[in-house]
């Protein structure tokens, strides 16, 4: 029976609803996660009606919902919050940095990606609360580097890497990976 999945040879399947290509974006979300588990998990990208993009994980059931806006026009200038959180006093601040977009496929990369970090997470045995930084900065950093994609701070000047990637994110999630070895012996 035909589920509307496009299924990837390392257990992953795509069902997309918009008017990107299909096995593009199933090989470009592979590509994000060449090094981590994806034997199971499910990923719904679909035409947003209301914001420009969003995604919600479900990690318990491996699936990721993708929306993205059909309306939008590239290069599209995503704020992130992959910049370091400053203190004044008892309150914190995190300056919104942009990265630049080439088109629609990176738009959906970046959200995959970041709901993919939060599925690890889970999948760590971490606490996942509060991770929304950790999850821009997994899905920057892949598209930064395997997509040339220019990182600005608030001002507009261009980043390096350096700047916002300041946290081992594969360490944080590093458990995820022995997890899925041990299960499949």
């Amino acid at each position: 029976m035909h589920d509307g999945f496009v299924h990837h040879r390392r257990g992953m399947a795509l069902r997309n609803t918009t008017r990107l290509d299909t096995l593009r974006l199933l090989r470009e979300c592979a590509a994000g996660m060449m090094d981590w588990p994806v034997d199971g998990l499910r990923i719904w990208v679909r035409s947003g009606r209301g914001a420009d993009f969003s995604g919600t994980c479900y990690p318990k059931e491996g699936r990721i919902y993708v929306n993205i806006s059909p309306t939008l026009q590239f290069p599209y200038r995503m704020i992130t919050n992959v910049a370091p959180g400053k203190s004044k006093g008892r309150t914190w601040r995190r300056p919104g940095w942009v990265l630049e977009l080439a088109d629609p496929y990176q738009l959906v990369v970046f959200v995959f990606l970041h709901e993919c970090y939060h599925w690890l997470i889970h999948r760590a045995g971490r606490n996942e609360r509060q991770k929304e930084a950790l999850c821009d900065r997994f899905a920057a950093r892949h598209l930064v580097d395997q997509c040339n994609c220019p990182m600005y701070d608030e001002h507009d000047a261009p980043l390096s890497r350096e700047a916002w990637d300041v946290k081992d994110l594969d360490a944080f999630v590093a458990r995820a990976k022995r997890f899925t070895q041990r299960c499949a012996v």
